[in-house]
């Protein structure tokens, strides 16, 4: 299968720190498309794994370069906590150990539950609610209504929004050409 040539490692690494500094010049699109052709010798992406991303959120955030290229597209649109929140929740419902989760649940809830949390995600007063009752006591699964809210906002709002992006078709478009050649 062939690849284009990106690696997507340090493409990835460098794009948190030039997302933080727009000083440097250009766009997310311009630096992703810049570093794909500085990195000729390294693996990376194929253009059948990019074009699978169109077929679902779920299929996008199960890919390694999809998860972190969508990421990256969030931040650059300011609107990443959704994704930060998923992922936390992700790794939250893993846990074994009572005492981490107890004290891990503070954490999500200080940063994205909360009214006027740093992070705050968009979620209805009765879920809210909810999960400051569930605070008591947590579980694996005391903050499974907010994320399904959130993955069902991503879905419906960011993902779309991702697939229409400039960013997506050009990297679509520059792995199409690399199949081509």
């Amino acid at each position: 299968m062939p690849s284009i040539d990106v690696s997507p490692q340090r493409e990835l690494q460098n794009l948190n720190m030039d997302l933080d500094n727009k000083k440097r010049g250009g766009n997310l699109k311009s630096r992703l498309q810049c570093r794909s052709s500085q990195d000729a010798n390294n693996e990376g992406l194929c253009y059948e794994e990019m074009s699978q991303w169109s077929e679902s959120l779920e299929r996008l955030l199960s890919s390694k370069y999809g998860m972190k290229i969508f990421q990256a597209y969030l931040k650059s649109e300011f609107s990443d906590e959704n994704i930060e929140f998923w992922l936390v929740c992700e790794d939250y419902k893993k846990m074994k150990s009572s005492f981490r989760m107890s004290s891990r649940a503070k954490k999500i809830f200080k940063r994205y539950i909360q009214a006027e949390a740093p992070r705050e995600i968009n979620i209805d007063h009765n879920t809210r609610e909810l999960i400051r009752r569930n605070m008591k006591t947590p579980d694996s699964l005391c903050f499974d209504d907010a994320r399904r809210i959130v993955y069902g906002l991503m879905e419906k709002d960011s993902y779309p929004r991702f697939l229409r992006s400039d960013l997506y078709k050009d990297l679509l478009e520059s792995t199409s050409e690399s199949v081509q050649m």
